[in-house]
């Protein structure tokens, strides 16, 4: 008993029609009816009562339609499996995400990742900062993460957002009101920011723009993610730099406002891997990542970097 055989008798069966079947099968109907006796001698019993008019199914007919159906899905399956595996669309990808930057990428990513690679088990590892998601795509322990530029040697990188900085500050500040405000101006403001031992892009920025404008921060209270940092800036702890992604975290009394000056307007966000990975897994979801999340024109086309 062959699948080519087991097609044949399930087009028939379900179009009740030599001439039909063939047409959906793309083939011509006397060897549609030679694979059927074929398979009607195999098994010893007739499968279709047969007229100048009709064609209907015998009780032997449909008894075995269901279990055919069956065993081509599972055969279906089997293929699919094997080609999965060419290709690379099986396996385990490990993903290090944080921030605010990261949850307006990641959802893309991995919507396309569930969708069209079934056979790839994404891990998601969230708290995992730029800094800290180098370190373990280096050491091995991850193979995909949100990084900040430069990367480090060994390390590959592609640029698929930049993020403007902006400043969260209570409804109630000072500054409040204005369009836009100056690094400068917040010298003796205190700051909240995220962990500096988890290798935070913002914090760097953060702390980068204020020794541009002739200060160091002042940090009032470490936050583990961009929700509590902003539930902290809206309680009056102090004010934030921020991604522009952070808008969407909606907190009664936090405003966002532009910072103004040069060196402070964006932030670019990449997906690092190790440079030598030769797993098949990894290149099938990078190879998603790219048409999913293009590189920005706005990286002047040179997202991606090699260290």
């Amino acid at each position: 008993m062959e699948l080519r055989h087991l097609s044949g008798f399930v087009a028939v069966a379900e179009e009740l029609h030599f001439g039909r079947a063939a047409e959906r099968l793309h083939m011509a109907q006397s060897p549609l009816s030679q694979q059927i006796r074929l398979l009607e001698r195999d098994l010893g019993v007739k499968l279709f009562d047969r007229t100048t008019r009709s064609v209907r199914l015998t009780a032997a007919g449909k008894a075995l339609l269901e279990p055919a159906r069956h065993l081509l899905a599972e055969a279906s399956a089997v293929r699919r499996a094997v080609q999965a595996a060419h290709l690379g669309e099986v396996g385990r990808v490990t993903l290090g995400f944080a921030g605010a930057c990261s949850y307006s990428a990641l959802p893309v990513l991995t919507r396309a990742i569930t969708s069209e690679l079934p056979g790839i088990e994404l891990v998601l590892e969230g708290q995992t900062y730029a800094g800290e998601a180098l370190g373990r795509i280096a050491d091995g322990t991850l193979d995909l993460g949100f990084v900040a530029l430069p990367v480090r040697r060994g390390i590959s990188a592609r640029v698929v957002r930049m993020e403007r900085l902006l400043l969260a500050l209570p409804d109630s500040h000072r500054l409040a009101e204005r369009d836009e405000v100056a690094v400068e101006e917040l010298a003796r403001e205190p700051f909240v920011t995220f962990p500096l031992s988890r290798g935070s892009a913002v914090r760097e920025a953060t702390v980068q723009a204020c020794h541009e404008a002739g200060f160091a921060p002042r940090i009032a209270q470490e936050a583990p993610d961009s929700y509590n940092l902003l539930a902290l800036v809206g309680a009056g702890v102090g004010v934030a730099v921020v991604v522009e992604s952070a808008r969407h975290i909606h907190l009664e009394h936090v405003v966002f406002r532009p910072l103004a000056g040069e060196g402070v307007s964006v932030l670019p966000i990449a997906l690092g891997w190790r440079s030598g990975d030769r797993s098949a897994a990894l290149a099938a979801v990078l190879r998603i990542a790219e048409r999913v999340l293009p590189t920005p024109a706005e990286d002047g086309g040179q997202g991606s970097r090699k260290r």
